[in-house]
C-alpha cells in the first residue's frame, strides 16, 4: 500500500506516521512518502494496490504537491482505489471530518473527479508560534471569521490520535484486503 502526504509543518507526516504504524497493528505495511520530495512514478502503481494521501489545507488549499499528485491520478485507466485524507483546522468542528461535511474534502474531490473508496477530513493543530509573521496573521484572520483562537501564543493539537487510530483499522479492513 502507497502512504502519500504533504505538509509544510509536519503535522501530515506526524499523521501519515501514525496511520502507518495503526495499519501495520492490522498486518498492512505502507511506508510514508512526503509528495514535497518527489512525485511518485504513475506506472509504479499496481491497480490492485491502494493508495493513502494525507493532504494538508493551507490558505483554503491542498498543498501544491498534493493537487499535483491528485491531477496525475486521475488520468490512469485502471486508478488504484484511493483512500483521501485532509488535514484542516475546520475539522475540529462536529460534523465538519466527512467529505459531505468538509468544504476542502468536498471541492477536491469534485475538482478532480475523484471517486475515493475512503475520504475523511482530520483536525490538524494549531500552533502560531511555528508560523512566519505572515502566516500566523493570514491565519489569525482565518480565524476570526471560523470563530477559531485567535491569541498568537495558541498552541492547541486538534488531532485526534485514537480517532486516527481506528480510522487506520477502519482502512485496513476496507482497501487492506486488496492489497
Amino acid at each position: 500500500m502507497h502512504l502519500l502526504y504533504a505538509t509544510r509543518d509536519g503535522q501530515s507526516r506526524r499523521i501519515a506516521e501514525r496511520l502507518a504504524r495503526g495499519l501495520a497493528a492490522q498486518g498492512v505495511t505502507a511506508e510514508p512518502a512526503d509528495l514535497a520530495l518527489a512525485q511518485p512514478s504513475l506506472s509504479s502503481f499496481d491497480p490492485a494496490e491502494p493508495i493513502i494521501v494525507v493532504a494538508a489545507v493551507r490558505y483554503g488549499k491542498h498543498l501544491a504537491e498534493a493537487e499535483q499528485f491528485l491531477t496525475h491520478y486521475k488520468v490512469l485507466t485502471v486508478p488504484p482505489p484511493l483512500v483521501l485524507l485532509s488535514v484542516n483546522l475546520t475539522a475540529r468542528k462536529p460534523g465538519k471530518d466527512t467529505a459531505e461535511g468538509n468544504v476542502y474534502l468536498r471541492k477536491a474531490i469534485k475538482r478532480h473527479g475523484l471517486k475515493p473508496a475512503l475520504a475523511a477530513a482530520i483536525a490538524g493543530r494549531l500552533d502560531y508560534a511555528r508560523y512566519s509573521w505572515l502566516d500566523r496573521q493570514m491565519i489569525r484572520f482565518i480565524m476570526v471569521l471560523t470563530g477559531g483562537p485567535t491569541d498568537p501564543h495558541t498552541n492547541i493539537e486538534y488531532t485526534d490520535w485514537d480517532k486516527l487510530d481506528a480510522l487506520a483499522a477502519r482502512i485496513a479492513q476496507r482497501v487492506g484486503a486488496t492489497a
